[in-house]
C-alpha cells in the first residue's frame, strides 16, 4: 500500500445482539487514523434499531468508507484491495456459517472470504450463547481455515467502572489483532495488576 495512502480496516456489523462492538470499532478507527470500511447487513439495521436511537445513516456518519451489504463488487470484493484484515463485530451465527462454508451470499461474507484467501487477519467477535454442537463444529472449521475467534468476554482484571468501559476492552483487545493500540484498553502489567517491577525485591532479585 502506498506510504500516501492510509491503512484500511474492514469493519462487517451483522445482525446478532451487541451492535455497539461495531459501533466502537469504527470509533476506535477514526481515532487511530484508520480508514474503515464499513458492510452492514439487512439483520444488523434491525439490531440497531432494538440497541440504540441511531439510524443507519447515523453508523455510515461514523466509517470513513461505506458500502452497501448487496454491493459485490465493492472493492473490499476483491483480493487486490489492500487491507489490514476484517473484524465482524458482532458476528452472528448465520455469518459466521456462511464464511464457513465458502458459500456468500453478500458482500459482508463475500469480504471475509476474501480476507481468508488473501491470508489477513479475520477477526470474528461470536455473539451467540449457549453454543450447540454444529456452532462449535463451525467455529472450529473456521479457526482451522485461519480465522480468529473473539467472543467479547468482559474481562473483569480491567475493573470496569461502566458498560462502555467494558465494551472498549473487548473492542481494544480485538484490535491488537491487528497490531493497533487503543487508548482505552487496559493491559496487565501496565495500567493495571502487578507492575514487571513488582516481582523483584529490594536487591533487583526476581522472587521465586
Amino acid at each position: 500500500m502506498p506510504n500516501s495512502e492510509p491503512p484500511r480496516l474492514v469493519v462487517g456489523v451483522s445482525g446478532a445482539s451487541g451492535i455497539v462492538y461495531g459501533l466502537r470499532a469504527l470509533d476506535a478507527c477514526r481515532e487511530l487514523g484508520i480508514e474503515s470500511h464499513l458492510v452492514m447487513s439487512k439483520a444488523a439495521a434491525l439490531t440497531l434499531a432494538q440497541e440504540t436511537k441511531l439510524s443507519p445513516a447515523d453508523v455510515n456518519a461514523r466509517a470513513g468508507v461505506t458500502h452497501k451489504v448487496s454491493d459485490i463488487g465493492a472493492a473490499i470484493a476483491s483480493g487486490s484491495f489492500k487491507t489490514l484484515g476484517m473484524i465482524v463485530a458482532p458476528c452472528s451465527v448465520r455469518t459466521m456459517s456462511e464464511i464457513a462454508t465458502g458459500v456468500t451470499s453478500s458482500l459482508l461474507t463475500r469480504a471475509a472470504d476474501v480476507t481468508l484467501k488473501e491470508r489477513r487477519p479475520l477477526v470474528l467477535m461470536v455473539r451467540e450463547t449457549p453454543l450447540h454442537l454444529g456452532h462449535l463444529r463451525t467455529l472450529v472449521k473456521l479457526a482451522e481455515m485461519g480465522a480468529i475467534i473473539a467472543p467479547p468476554l468482559p474481562a473483569f482484571y480491567a475493573q470496569p467502572a461502566s458498560l462502555e468501559a467494558m465494551v472498549d476492552q473487548s473492542v481494544g483487545r480485538a484490535l491488537d489483532l491487528f497490531g493497533l493500540s487503543w487508548t482505552p484498553v487496559k493491559r496487565w502489567g501496565q495500567d493495571i495488576g502487578p507492575m514487571p517491577h513488582d516481582t523483584a525485591d529490594d536487591s533487583g532479585k526476581a522472587e521465586i
